[in-house]
């Protein structure tokens, strides 16, 4: 029976959107699949790993009857991206087993009972629906979800805070050691919410995302968000637990600011951190008379200086910092200029742009 017929290009597509999902680890062997579906004339794929489910349609496709299967998601992707880009798949079953084909090409994979396949449903309670546009969504994850915290003991720091609070909606990430902080305006006032969302949930959303004006929809409930695309549909769970209060972290009235140019800036990083402790990352900035030093040092007690012009007329300050920290706040803006505002060698800096207005990012000294 023939499920599927389609460019490889739009097959490829579709399971490209859903196949980050599937963890490469699984306790349940049908989580390694994914479930393509044909229900009242719609083809749909879908992939989940309990915790997040994504969902995305196939509209170009040439189908028959309703069906629903679940095929092994890494081997089927694997197999569309390896065929020709202008080939046409064909998907059949035959038995319990479905059959690839393109030209000459065959390749035939086990399946599922598509019965036993877990879907996370769509709880009640979701709040009203806000919409922006898909380019500031995407933008203000860029901003931030370098810093969310990878597998920290504190669980609820592997994720994003996202706050929607009258016509404002920013969002908050944080690892312990910097913290990064964007926000957008709303068309509408909304209800106050405040909700985590996982770490994996952030980072294939942003793949998920265009650079358009399309609009992206979300939906908020206490322990479970929606994010609803043309075509696709992102149901994930949130993390159950209490962020840190970012707004005290965020330094007030620092008394030393720094103005540079942001290439010049991170150019000159990355030149010293060649010559890094590779353990502990450490670069010194040396401020003075509209100067900033940059100094590194190793184990082997070589070293690395540079020095580039910037405005600064506050005192000398010498202070020690992770330098993939600065380099990925720096990395994370797309303006020319830059502010590092500072109080003393042992005070966390603030790096801002005034034309990235909703921008903060803090980063902890450290001491070398």
């Amino acid at each position: 029976m023939l499920l599927v017929q389609s460019e490889r290009n739009a097959l490829l597509s579709s399971i490209s959107a859903i196949v980050g999902v599937v963890e490469r680890r699984h306790t349940l062997p049908i989580l390694s699949n994914i479930l393509l579906e044909r229900k009242g004339g719609k083809l749909s794929l879908l992939a989940t790993d309990l915790e997040l489910q994504i969902s995305t349609q196939l509209d170009s496709a040439e189908t028959g009857e309703d069906f629903a299967i679940t095929i092994a998601a890494r081997k089927l992707f694997d197999i569309v991206r390896a065929l020709p880009e202008s080939a046409k798949v064909k998907l059949d079953t035959k038995d319990s087993q479905v059959v690839v084909s393109a030209g000459k090409s065959r390749f035939t994979l086990q399946t599922l009972p598509a019965a036993d396949f877990p879907r996370v449903e769509t709880g009640s309670g979701l709040g009203e629906v806000i919409r922006l546009p898909q380019k500031a969504l995407k933008r203000l994850l860029q901003l931030v979800q370098f810093a969310m915290a990878s597998q920290d003991i504190r669980y609820y720091l592997n994720g994003m805070l996202l706050v929607l609070d009258g016509k404002q909606l920013r969002v908050v990430a944080t690892d312990g050691h910097r913290l990064s902080y964007a926000e957008t305006q709303l068309d509408n006032e909304v209800e106050a919410r405040e909700v985590i969302i996982p770490r994996k949930t952030v980072i294939e959303l942003s793949k998920l995302l265009g650079e358009v004006e399309d609009p992206v929809e979300l939906r908020i409930g206490s322990n479970q968000v929606t994010i609803t695309l043309p075509g696709t549909e992102l149901v994930t769970k949130v993390v159950d637990g209490k962020f840190p209060d970012y707004q005290r972290v965020i330094p007030a009235n620092q008394p030393r600011h720094l103005k540079a140019n942001r290439q010049s800036v991170m150019q000159a990083l990355q030149r010293a951190a060649i010559l890094s402790n590779e353990k502990f990352r450490g670069v010194r900035l040396v401020m003075s008379d509209n100067s900033l030093g940059i100094v590194c040092n190793n184990n082997e007690q070589e070293e690395a200086a540079d020095e580039i012009e910037v405005s600064y007329n506050g005192d000398p300050l010498d202070v020690g910092f992770n330098v993939t920290y600065l380099l990925d706040g720096l990395g994370a803006l797309n303006t020319n200029e830059i502010t590092l505002s500072m109080g003393d060698a042992n005070s966390s800096m603030l790096l801002t742009s005034e034309s990235e207005g909703g921008f903060k990012y803090v980063v902890m000294p450290m001491r070398i």
